[in-house]
């Protein structure tokens, strides 16, 4: 084992308590808030530090006039404490549902416009025949999708089709269109379709930075030569329609958003004439055999309509 480098041995005497009390010292600050959180003396959280740093090899905390912060090797701990500590938590959540009658469990990653206009249906589709499973779903965007699948924080993810499936599996899920919302008295609201480019003199709406939408949308503006005019950026679909409904802007959300959400708020919608606004969605997944529920959920969202 190369040097610096924990061996085997001094990594079985880690332990989570441990990790715990190191975790609630950064996020503290000090040690006598780390021990009003654990309930135990502070003189019991530094020798506990101590064996940690003895154990490890490293400092891993130093003191400042404001408290305590990590070290490089100590925010390296911390980073992997996290996923440790989270990952304990869910391993116990999820044996006592098993406990209770449940037959597997089911991480999914998605980006937003996957979770608003298909997994409804579809997660209810497969919990009607599958109801001894549990789906466990969060929101990210898709490169953060590709990200947590790799990483193995989740068994499956959904994201837009043009992004870098890096060393996934990608399958084809779903296409959609996007299209302009606007108020009724917009200029632009009697048009039958509408390029991209004649939407630039006008004031937008976008979504937050990291999603495919906007970022879209600011590289056909960069290509065209033209500022995007974004007013504000909002993290949801219903936000984007709220401020445009309000008169902030032109907002660019997928077509079946707009049903959902634009008749109540009373806006119009107008397609895009870009290529680039019809949009496929990719189901992505780890190379190997994924865990038996996992599998069924794939093979579900695989053959759906």
């Amino acid at each position: 084992m190369p040097d610096g480098f924990p061996t085997p041995s001094i990594l079985n005497r880690l332990d989570l308590k441990t990790l715990r009390l190191f975790a609630a010292i950064c996020e503290e600050g000090t040690l006598n808030g780390a021990a009003r959180r654990a309930a135990i003396a502070p003189s019991a959280v530094s020798k506990r530090l101590a064996e940690l740093e003895g154990v490890l090899g490293c400092t891993l905390l130093t003191r400042e006039p404001r408290g305590m912060r990590p070290t490089p090797a100590g925010e390296t701990l911390l980073h992997h404490t996290r996923r440790m500590l989270a990952s304990a938590e869910q391993i116990s959540l999820e044996l006592a549902e098993h406990a209770r009658g449940v037959r597997g469990f089911v991480r999914v990653l998605a980006n937003l416009s996957a979770i608003v206009q298909f997994l409804p249906e579809d997660l209810q589709a497969f919990l009607a025949v599958q109801p001894g499973i549990r789906v466990d779903l969060e929101e990210r965007p898709s490169g953060g999708v590709v990200a947590g699948v790799e990483e193995g924080v989740a068994d499956l993810g959904l994201c837009a089709g043009g992004t870098d499936a890096r060393s996934l599996r990608s399958y084809p899920y779903r296409r959609d269109r996007l299209v302009l919302v606007m108020p009724a008295d917009h200029p632009l609201a009697r048009r039958e379709a509408v390029a991209f480019v004649e939407t630039l003199a006008h004031d937008h709406v976008g979504m937050h930075r990291e999603s495919s939408i906007y970022m879209t949308l600011r590289d056909e503006a960069r290509r065209l030569g033209q500022p995007l005019r974004l007013r504000i950026h909002v993290p949801s679909f219903d936000a984007i329609c709220r401020m445009a409904q309000a008169g902030m802007g032109l907002g660019v959300v997928p077509a079946h958003v707009h049903a959902l959400l634009g008749p109540q708020m009373h806006l119009v919608a107008v397609p895009l004439t870009d290529a680039w606004s019809y949009r496929s969605l990719s189901l992505v997944v780890r190379p190997g055999a994924l865990p038996p529920a996992a599998g069924l959920l794939l093979e579900h969202l695989r053959t759906g309509p």
